[in-house]
């Protein structure tokens, strides 16, 4: 008896160690990659496997996500917005979030035409090496295009019809200037009115937030049926005529990374590494599932722990989701130079400054739309004078490619609140320091 109580409480003293949220994580990333490598070595096991576990086990983790974000935007911002304290403050940090997204997506994209030029991944390329895909999917996709390309389009796309229509298509711009109206609306009626609603909204937006806490402990398995999905899906026989495209995406992901936010950080007193080890579980998450709505939550969240007040990280964070696309902007130019190149197309300085402006609009203008890249790369192509057939031929890889772009889009979307925050004067170095200080003595324990 006595030494069962001694050894309760050495338990109790000395807990076994848990295995935190990121490993657990890279574990299922793992196990994912050797299930889907497994079943690329069996083509007869795959189409079974895929369709009747994997990837509804991996649908299950994003509809999941889905179901909590609306949600979590609308009472967020709500009551971030409703507590700015007036209209004047809340247009001042709209324009400063506006005016930086534009500057570093037009960076991107800028960088993107110069990785494509200096190593020209379509060069050399052998038409006939390349597996196409479904062409009827690019079709579809470029009737798309006609509805969404263009900026008064835009306009229109963010103002609902109906916005209980919106959040149930879950189209995050047409909720987030609902959501801004109905914060100023709450803003400008007498307290006593006020303080209930806000009351409800916040009790609503911290239910959620522990309800994507519950979600959360489901994520490695998504991750890892998504993973298996996407490995055991593409052959390395068709990954081999595509990886200089690959590697040079990857590479400008890296550079843009590392310089341009790194030195945007630096400007305003941050470090991206830093940053980075902050966000790593919801990096790991977003480069798996190819998703960063999977951790715009959580992002919201430790962007608030970190020092960003609510306000701005609510507006900022679900803003930089349509405007603040890091990784497609690179993409766009890597993506349409690959394609001029692969059909011996050459395209002059004028083109490509033409081409950065098009896509500066396109970009934002197709946000939203379900398989969107392909949506801002055919309305480039199209403008262009490019062959859209090109763009079919990058779809064996795309998803590889875009495990990297949804990675950065995270990266540049947490360091945006941040920046935002210094530059109103309103980031809270201490709460910050608190916050990064709890984060090391939890590794630290046994």
């Amino acid at each position: 008896m006595q030494l069962a109580v001694e050894n309760t409480e050495a338990q109790r003293t000395n807990p076994k160690p848990r295995i935190g949220l990121a490993w657990q994580i890279v574990i299922g990333l793992l196990v994912g990659i050797a299930i889907g490598g497994l079943l690329n070595h069996y083509p007869a096991l795959r189409a079974d496997a895929v369709a009747s576990y994997l990837q509804p086990a991996g649908d299950v983790f994003i509809k999941l996500i889905k179901m909590i974000v609306v949600p979590i935007v609308f009472t967020s911002m709500v009551v971030g917005i409703a507590g700015v304290g007036d209209g004047k403050s809340l247009g001042r940090i709209g324009f400063k979030t506006l005016v930086y997204f534009e500057v570093i997506t037009t960076i991107a994209i800028v960088i993107g035409l110069v990785f494509g030029n200096i190593f020209q991944p379509g060069v050399g390329t052998d038409l006939h090496q390349l597996g196409h895909a479904d062409i009827q999917k690019f079709q579809q996709t470029s009737e798309q295009v006609q509805s969404h390309h263009g900026f008064m389009q835009l306009i229109l796309g963010i103002i609902p019809d109906n916005i209980l229509a919106s959040m149930a298509k879950g189209d995050l711009l047409p909720v987030i200037f609902f959501s801004v109206l109905f914060g100023l609306g709450l803003q400008a009626i007498p307290d006593d009115s006020r303080r209930p609603v806000l009351a409800l909204l916040k009790g609503v937006s911290d239910a959620m937030f522990k309800v994507t806490n519950m979600v959360m402990r489901y994520a490695p398995v998504g991750v890892a049926a998504l993973i298996a999905v996407t490995v055991s899906s593409f052959g390395f026989s068709s990954l081999f005529p595509l990886l200089k495209l690959v590697a040079v995406t990857y590479a400008a992901i890296l550079v843009f990374c590392v310089v341009v936010l790194g030195i945007t950080a630096k400007m305003f007193g941050f470090n991206i590494f830093t940053l980075m080890r902050v966000i790593k579980d919801e990096l790991v998450i977003a480069f798996s599932t190819c998703s960063s709505a999977s951790v715009l939550p959580q992002l919201m969240q430790k962007m608030e722990a970190f020092g960003a007040p609510k306000a701005i990280t609510t507006f900022v964070v679900p803003t930089g989701y349509t405007f603040n696309l890091d990784g497609a902007s690179i993409y766009l130019g890597i993506g349409t130079l690959f394609v001029a190149q692969l059909y011996g197309i050459h395209l002059g300085l004028q083109e490509q400054i033409l081409l950065t402006l098009t896509m500066v609009i396109t970009s934002k203008g197709a946000a939203g739309v379900p398989g969107f890249m392909f949506v801002i790369l055919l309305a480039t192509l199209a403008s262009a004078g490019l062959p859209l057939e090109g763009l079919a031929f990058i779809a064996g890889v795309d998803r590889l490619m875009d495990m990297g772009r949804t990675a950065l889009n995270v990266v540049g979307n947490s360091l945006a609140p941040l920046v935002i925050a210094k530059w109103e004067g309103q980031y809270d170095a201490e709460k910050a320091k608190a916050y990064l200080a709890a984060l090391q003595s939890r590794r630290a324990l046994p």
